[in-house]
């Protein structure tokens, strides 16, 4: 009779189920060793990747703070004024006046010998140059005119010029199309009008095409010896700063100046004043302690007021160079200025 092995074969199905167990122990054992020794390395991964999105962040913030700190400091550096004027103190009307002529004494005593800046022998030179001298230097009309004047030496002369040939000759002053326009203009006005001659009266000259009343008060004050103010920039800048005039207009600044002076005064009190401004009370620094009236300016301290760095800013014959004048009068003490030179020759 046959029997059927069936104790063997369990037993070595029990086996193999054993071994099959064992074996998937002993995988996932490996599996989590290795987990384990994976673990670590993939926290510390995780940790610096964390730290590095911080510390990005942390820098962004940074940045952003930075950049609004110095947005805030431009705006405030951009609002702020560059350096506080000194407090004037209050003074009584007569008191001023009389602070006033120090001034203009202490000025004259300093400039003897001021003068007109531009070069003229008549006129009608004078008027020219006036014009031409508006938004550049004396020194650049002075180098231009001697050719201009040698071309056309009357209003008759120029009047009948060319437009394109006057504004080449007149081009070094800048704005010369403008500043034909007006020549041929008044040229044309002086011959028509005044039969070639220049009027000496102010109401007469402001009628003339690019004649205000600073041009006007120029030409009469130095060519015909009619007192007048003329209020440029450096007279309208040195004025307020005197405390003669709060005023920004020129015609107000005029009218307030006039009322403290003789009008025989005016003409010279003006070339004082401008000289002043030019050399030694500049726009944008001045030379504080370097000026001689610096006792009578109640805006003493808006500028450089350590003598020695004042005298370095000091210019023209005060600071030993040439001044705007190819031919200053005799008594100037400084150098005349240098022509205009040639243009550079065609490669």
């Amino acid at each position: 009779m046959n029997e059927t092995p069936e104790k063997p074969v369990a037993a070595k199905k029990a086996v193999t189920k054993k071994a099959t167990a064992k074996k998937a122990a002993t995988k996932k054992t490996a599996t989590t060793k290795a987990a384990d020794r994976t673990a670590p390395a993939k926290k510390a991964a995780t940790k610096k990747t964390a730290a590095k999105k911080t510390a990005a962040k942390k820098a962004v913030a940074k940045k952003a703070v930075a950049k609004k700190t110095t947005a805030k400091k431009a705006a405030a550096k951009k609002t702020a004024p560059a350096k506080k004027a000194p407090a004037r103190k209050a003074e009584s009307r007569a008191a001023m006046v009389r602070r006033a002529h120090q001034i203009n004494d202490g000025l004259a005593e300093l400039y003897p010998y001021a003068h007109p800046e531009l070069d003229f022998s008549n006129p009608f030179e004078l008027l020219v140059a006036t014009v031409l001298s508006a938004q550049t230097t004396d020194l650049r009309v002075n180098q231009t005119t001697p050719r201009l004047f040698a071309v056309c030496p009357t209003p008759e002369d120029m009047a009948a010029m060319p437009p394109e040939e006057l504004e080449e000759l007149i081009r070094p002053t800048g704005f010369f199309r403008a500043k034909s326009k007006a020549l041929l203009g008044l040229s044309a006005a002086l011959r028509d009008r005044f039969g070639g001659e220049v009027p000496g009266r102010l109401e007469d000259l402001v009628t003339l095409p690019g004649v205000g009343r600073k041009t006007a008060n120029v030409v009469l004050g130095n060519a015909f010896g009619v007192p007048g103010i003329t209020v440029d920039t450096h007279f309208g800048r040195l004025a307020r700063r005197f405390g003669w005039t709060t005023e920004e207009d020129a015609v107000k600044v005029e009218a307030d100046v006039a009322a403290i002076f003789p009008e025989s005064e005016w003409t010279m009190l003006s070339h004082r004043v401008v000289f002043h401004g030019r050399r030694v009370c500049h726009s944008r620094k001045p030379a504080c302690g370097a000026c001689a009236i610096a006792p009578l300016c109640p805006s003493y301290g808006e500028g450089e007021t350590d003598p020695e760095k004042a005298r370095k800013l000091l210019k023209y014959e005060l600071g030993g160079q040439p001044g705007q004048r190819l031919k200053p009068p005799p008594d100037y003490p400084g150098k005349p200025a240098p022509p205009l030179a040639p243009p550079a020759a065609a490669s």
